[in-house]
């Protein structure tokens, strides 16, 4: 099993990555219970395709286990879900001691670890996700959060989980659109860490049959545990991670949530981080070229057109704005990613052009 520490002191904890590994949560989370109650948060197909089968594991190995269903979607991010989370796990005798898993994509991940931060004023959870997107990011780093009307992620919190669990075999039951879509979040990690890493992406991608998930997964992870280990609380460094996300957000927005996968709409949002970045001289017209020819290998939707009367709006309200400016995401060559408060509001619409 390939385990990749995040160093935070009293809050670190491990990232095991393994085919075959929910086969064995059992096993590898036993010596932590300690008799209390456990929930997996999840969402009832999930709960066909393997909640049930780790129900029943637990429960064989002698856990007082119970699960709780969310809806599908986005709509699982809004304060009435969270209330009634909360109110049936005090139904179900929960307190304190109890440990939440949190057994979906990034939605039930985000939910379920925001319960966990705020139930009894906070209780253990592990992260076990089970979409790609979730794997490589939203997973790792502790940052849960809901939806309100205004945008995304604005009530929420950062709140680490005891481990993370990916096994990357729950990718062969997924349909195949939504495996492309957490192929944007990875090849961000080669654009803002490792150039030869985007430069294996380039090549993986050749071949999306053969395309070697547990490796991708395992390096992106490796990735994202040492930008959190280095600056948890998003006040420096850990922005970079944010690569692609100001214009992806807006788009989220602006089309509705649903309409275009989160990792979709980041690959389209690097797609302008690179334009903005060449524009600005930090980055090669040929390194930026090799950026957009990676993420051309991805099948992005067709959008509607666009303009920037129709995101600045939503990125004027980005949680990156602080005082009002904007901290935008670019690279400094390839590989190397800095957050820049030089962006201009003209030539972020001006990159637009580029989604068309």
């Amino acid at each position: 099993m390939n385990s990749i520490k995040v160093n935070l002191g009293v809050r670190s904890y491990p990232i095991h990555v393994q085919s075959g590994l929910l086969k064995e949560t059992a096993s590898i989370i036993s010596d932590q219970n300690n008799g209390q109650k456990w929930i997996i948060i999840s969402q009832y197909n999930l709960m066909e395709l393997f909640g049930f089968n780790l129900f029943n594991q637990l429960k064989d190995a002698g856990f007082d286990c119970n699960f709780i269903t969310l809806p599908v979607g986005e709509v699982a991010k809004s304060l009435n879900e969270f209330s009634r989370v909360m109110s049936q796990m005090v139904e179900l005798g929960c307190d304190r001691k109890t440990t939440i898993l949190a057994l979906g994509g990034g939605v039930v991940g985000d939910v379920a670890g925001f319960v966990a931060s705020s139930f009894m004023r906070g209780v253990e959870y592990y992260q076990i996700p089970t979409t790609l997107l979730a794997m490589v990011d939203s997973s790792i780093g502790g940052k849960t959060g809901l939806n309100i009307a205004e945008g995304k992620n604005l009530v929420g919190a950062i709140y680490q989980p005891k481990g993370v669990l990916i096994d990357p075999d729950i990718l062969k039951s997924l349909p195949q659109e939504e495996v492309f879509a957490g192929l944007g979040e990875i090849i961000k990690y080669g654009a803002i860490w490792d150039k030869s890493f985007l430069s294996d992406i380039s090549s993986w991608l050749e071949n999306i049959d053969s395309f070697p998930f547990e490796e991708a997964i395992s390096r992106s992870c490796q990735i994202k545990a040492e930008v959190v280990s280095k600056d948890e609380r998003e006040n420096d460094s850990r922005r970079i991670l944010n690569f692609g996300h100001t214009v992806g957000h807006a788009l989220e927005s602006h089309l509705g949530y649903g309409k275009i996968r989160h990792g979709e709409a980041v690959a389209i949002g690097m797609k302008c981080a690179g334009f903005i970045s060449e524009k600005l001289k930090m980055i090669s017209k040929e390194d930026n070229l090799i950026l957009s020819k990676t993420i051309a290998k991805l099948p992005l939707p067709s959008l509607p057109h666009i303009n920037g009367s129709h995101l600045m709006p939503f990125i004027k309200t980005d949680k990156k704005s602080e005082k009002g400016i904007l901290n935008f995401v670019l690279l400094d060559g390839l590989g190397n990613a800095i957050s820049s408060t030089a962006v201009t509001e003209e030539l972020i619409k001006e990159s637009l052009k580029v989604l068309h």
